[in-house]
């Protein structure tokens, strides 16, 4: 039975670690989530020890699962340590107890943290997850992650991991790269066949990058652009495709929200306002 926790209270992407006092006997000065002593799966234990320890209140945290113990040596005494994931709202958090300091961090920079309690990192992808980049041949991304997914509701020598890999994400604006969310680093290899010789090496998937990735460097190449982004009225534009292909033209008017443009045409006898979508044009002279 663990007779010891350590608990990754999480705001949306960050994650809060707190750093020992000096005067702490054990890993003084060392970054931690949330220690505590105690039956890990008792809630209320574990909720006090979080009050303790950051002043959050218990009715401002909920509990989003709690992993299996790791064997962890503190000093000369190997403890079983469970990991504990919970989430909160709030964002002001008060050190006390064994803390000095406390930090909301990205989980994909926890690793740059240069001393910290045993297996910080490891224990955060047993309840949590991160993010890993794939580099892939250019032009194969969606090949790539179409047959990650396939291999992952197979079964055979991947069926012990399934659990351990969350999403397949690839992005129209990065080409050559795709994003596995997972527990962990040798889980994503082994599904590409980089780790271990059970598994066939994915072709067109070179390797996966080392470490995990910010949530912050990647969520915004997740996120859809409007066609109308990058493009100001007054732009010169060429139109690609319709009856005036390849007429130029300058916007005068943009509706974001139906991504939409307005054009005068420059070889139209009389002006008169063409209303077209923003991916059949092409900018070529931005407004100053």
């Amino acid at each position: 039975m663990s007779n010891a926790f350590v608990v990754y209270v999480r705001n949306e992407e960050q994650v809060l670690l707190m750093k020992r006092a000096d005067s702490v006997s054990e890993f003084p000065l060392a970054w931690d989530g949330i220690f505590g002593v105690g039956d890990a799966n008792d809630l209320d234990v574990v909720l006090q020890r979080i009050k303790e320890a950051t002043g959050i209140e218990s009715d401002k945290i909920t509990h989003i699962r709690t992993g299996e113990p790791r064997g962890l040596a503190f000093g000369n005494v190997l403890n079983e340590v469970t990991p504990v994931l919970v989430a909160t709202s709030e964002t002001h958090a008060v050190p006390a107890a064994l803390y000095s300091e406390c930090e909301w961090i990205d989980a994909g920079d926890m690793r740059t943290k240069d001393y910290s309690i045993p297996s910080l990192v490891e224990m955060y992808g047993d309840v949590g997850s991160y993010l890993y980049i794939l580099k892939t041949s250019i032009g194969q991304e969606a090949n790539v992650a179409n047959e990650i997914r396939a291999r992952l509701s197979g079964s055979g020598s991947l069926a012990d991991i399934v659990d351990e890999i969350y999403a397949v994400l690839q992005s129209d604006h990065m080409r050559g790269y795709i994003f596995v969310e997972a527990s962990a680093q040798h889980h994503v290899e082994k599904v590409i066949g980089r780790a271990g010789n059970r598994t066939t090496p994915l072709k067109n998937c070179r390797k996966v990058l080392e470490g995990e990735a910010p949530f912050r460097d990647i969520f915004p190449h997740l996120e859809p652009k409007a066609a109308t982004a990058g493009i100001s009225e007054g732009d010169i534009v060429e139109v690609r495709l319709g009856a005036f292909k390849g007429q130029r033209a300058r916007v005068t008017n943009i509706a974001d929200s139906k991504e939409e443009i307005t054009v005068e045409l420059f070889d139209a006898p009389v002006p008169i306002p063409l209303t077209v979508r923003a991916d059949q044009i092409r900018v070529t002279q931005r407004v100053e």
